[in-house]
């Protein structure tokens, strides 16, 4: 027997089926929405992707350093040569015949001691000459002086007009003056006959001698008898460049080399400066002054002075590539601390090493200098320093 058939149950949807219908129709959604986003969003990465790169090509990148100072060169050495530090050529005041001399080449003497003895036979005569020549002067001043006080006494009583004793008054005068000439001719003379012996004007050693005992030596010629140097202490004179010349200071401190002592040096002393640059040269005259007391050090001799503190200031340099040449001269491109903008300015060129060139005037040790510009570079852009 069968069972009564629902009159509903074919037309009427029940719950579980209505569920069943947003759930198929909930995920048609979700993967329409999926398929979109799949397929959107790699075109919007593709367009951030193409924006973030134009933004990035548009930063400029550069590299940049700061100057540095050029190696600076070892401790100046100059040639140089040792002088003495006083030294005179002995010459004769007086004309005579060499009876004697009393130092050689090499003999060290004091301070007016006796050289050279000289006869003097016509300057003995010329003397006795000198000395008559007095007499009579002072014979004819006795005289106008007797003749002048006797009208002196005429003129009292009105004996003799006024003008004849005023002439006997000149006339004593005149003859007073003459004997004041002929004393000083008398005086030079016999001062000149004191120069028959030659004495040593200074401390010294003999470094040479040109006379001979019987030789004719004749005043007022410029004929070395006697050369006479103190060396005691020596002198050396070096020529300073010029880049050089405002670390010489008087008193520094400098070390000498001579060849004949390897391994040895004579502590020596910067004691003036001539002050100015040579423009022939371009230096500056030093003198330094050794002690030689040892006796070690020879006049004359050639000698290397060392100046350990003679330093020139060290100058900055770029790499070459840094340089930007344009019509108005040699520039660098700097970046700016703060902003990171860019600004060209104008230098002066010094030594160029090759690699680096010197900067004489523009930038600083604290400059941010631009390697190997590009073209493209101009003044005001921002730009990224990059290592």
């Amino acid at each position: 027997m069968n069972a009564p058939k629902n009159p509903t149950s074919d037309h009427t949807l029940t719950p579980t089926s209505s569920g069943g219908f947003y759930g198929v129709l909930f995920l048609v959604l979700i993967s329409a929405v999926g398929a979109f986003v799949w397929g959107w969003l790699p075109k919007v990465q593709k367009q951030q992707s193409a924006v973030a790169d134009t933004r990035d090509l548009a930063i400029v990148r550069v590299r940049a350093a700061a100057p540095v100072p050029a190696p600076l060169p070892p401790p100046l050495s100059l040639p140089g040569e040792l002088k003495a530090r006083v030294e005179a050529s002995i010459t004769a005041r007086a004309t005579g015949y060499v009876s004697k001399w009393h130092a050689d080449l090499g003999d060290k003497v004091e301070s007016g001691q006796l050289l050279l003895e000289l006869d003097t036979p016509e300057m003995e005569r010329d003397i006795a000459k000198s000395q008559a020549q007095l007499e009579v002067a002072e014979a004819g001043r006795k005289l106008a002086e007797t003749t002048a006080a006797r009208w002196k006494e005429m003129l009292a009583v009105n004996a003799t007009a006024p003008q004849a004793a005023d002439e006997k008054q000149a006339d004593l005068e005149l003859k007073t003056a003459a004997v004041a000439a002929a004393r000083a001719d008398l005086e030079r003379l016999e001062q000149l006959k004191n120069f028959a012996k030659l004495s040593a004007p200074f401390a010294g050693t003999i470094t040479a001698r040109r006379v001979e005992q019987g030789q004719l030596v004749e005043a007022n010629v410029a004929t070395e008898l006697f050369h006479l140097a103190d060396t005691s202490k020596l002198r050396v004179f070096i020529h300073v460049p010029q880049a050089f010349a405002q670390s010489i200071q008087v008193g520094q401190d400098a070390q000498l080399v001579v060849a004949e002592y390897r391994g040895s040096t004579f502590p020596a002393k910067v004691t003036r400066t001539a002050g100015a640059i040579d423009a022939a040269s371009r230096t500056l005259l030093t003198e330094l002054e050794v002690d030689n007391k040892a006796g070690k050090l020879l006049a004359g001799s050639y000698t290397q002075v060392l100046l350990p503190a003679a330093k020139m200031d060290a100058p900055l340099t770029v790499p070459a590539n840094a340089l930007i040449f344009r019509s108005n001269g040699a520039q660098l491109a700097l970046i700016e601390e703060n902003s990171g903008l860019i600004k060209f300015v104008k230098v002066t060129l010094g030594r160029d090493f090759g690699a680096t060139v010197e900067i004489s005037e523009g930038v600083t040790s604290e400059s941010r200098v631009v390697l190997n510009p590009p073209d493209s570079l101009t003044e005001g852009m921002h730009v990224e320093v990059v290592q």
